[in-house]
């Protein structure tokens, strides 16, 4: 089973390539306890979807510490791999995490595990998914699921996040998802901001998606067709719009093309979105190697200088 990892995106709030920030004890990164999670699940296999030009960087960094460990191949996402029409002149940024996972569309012929490269799940979100993939047979190839975490348990205390607000039926199967780009608690009450700058209150026990997926070879198709529909939409904004697995999903759900398990974990989830939650991210892995979940030296890296 493979590992894709969306490590594309630069921080642009949190002002620097994220993805490589040394956060754990001895200069590991958020990305190096994302893949030793998933190889402890029974991956063998990571793709890493970036930018070209972030190739050597990323290489050098991330890819030589696991080398000998598990299979490595990259992916490029790149505006212009579009299924349809022209990428307007304007247009500076790739299309979003749907268009992130059809760049691996070529390479990943297995089911697989989809993550944000600067977000930390926990070890049992890997498993719970790496068993549920592992447990289909040939006619649930359109069969998916998600690890479903708790909203108040994700939000930043430094500015606004976005999540894919979830509601599950009595099977436990997702029957809805929203995308909700701008979340944060306003005077102790959680809020999402509306594409009129309209301010609207929202569940702090909502179910939320964390752009961790597990998806059959079949969503390769779906992604496409729907990426389609959306750069032929009259409506989309191909300036500045993005199409994002949320959307994608719960589209798959509402044309009844996919079902989506929702899957119970007690991981907590940790995101470094801003610079200060860094503080926060590095405490709380310090807190699991102090209760053995992970080794002081995830990879045996060279010891880093206390002075």
């Amino acid at each position: 089973m493979t590992l894709v990892i969306m490590a594309a995106g630069m921080g642009n709030r949190y002002g620097g390539l994220k993805q490589i920030d040394p956060i754990g004890p001895n200069g590991e990164f958020i990305i190096d306890y994302s893949i030793y999670d998933a190889i402890n699940a029974g991956c063998d296999r990571v793709v890493f979807i970036i930018k070209e030009e972030n190739l050597e960087i990323f290489r050098e960094t991330v890819g030589k510490r696991i080398e000998g460990k598990v299979k490595v191949e990259y992916a490029f996402q790149n505006k212009n791999d579009i299924p349809a029409g022209k990428v307007p002149l304007e247009r500076e940024k790739p299309w979003g995490t749907s268009q992130a996972v059809l760049a691996c569309r070529n390479i990943v012929k297995d089911s697989f595990m989809v993550i944000n490269a600067d977000d930390f799940y926990g070890s049992e979100a890997y498993r719970v998914v790496f068993n549920y993939l592992s447990s289909l047979g040939e006619e649930d190839k359109d069969k998916y699921c998600m690890p479903g975490y708790i909203l108040k348990n994700t939000l930043s205390n430094n500015g606004h996040v976005a999540r894919g607000i979830c509601k599950a039926d009595k099977n436990g199967c997702l029957s809805n998802i929203v995308e909700r780009k701008k979340i944060m608690r306003n005077d102790g009450i959680a809020q999402y901001c509306d594409k009129k700058g309209v301010w609207h209150d929202i569940d702090e026990d909502s179910i939320v998606s964390m752009n961790f997926w597990g998806f059959t070879p079949s969503v390769f198709e779906k992604l496409e067709s729907g990426f389609t529909a959306f750069l032929t939409n009259p409506e989309t904004d191909l300036i500045n719009d993005e199409y994002l697995l949320a959307t994608s999903i719960g589209e798959g759900i509402s044309n009844k093309n996919c079902m989506v398990k929702v899957l119970c974990t007690s991981s907590k989830w940790f995101g470094v979105t801003y610079q200060e939650d860094k503080a926060l991210v590095s405490g709380y892995l310090r807190d699991l190697i102090n209760e053995g979940e992970y080794p002081e030296n995830l990879w045996k890296l060279p010891i880093l200088s206390r002075h």
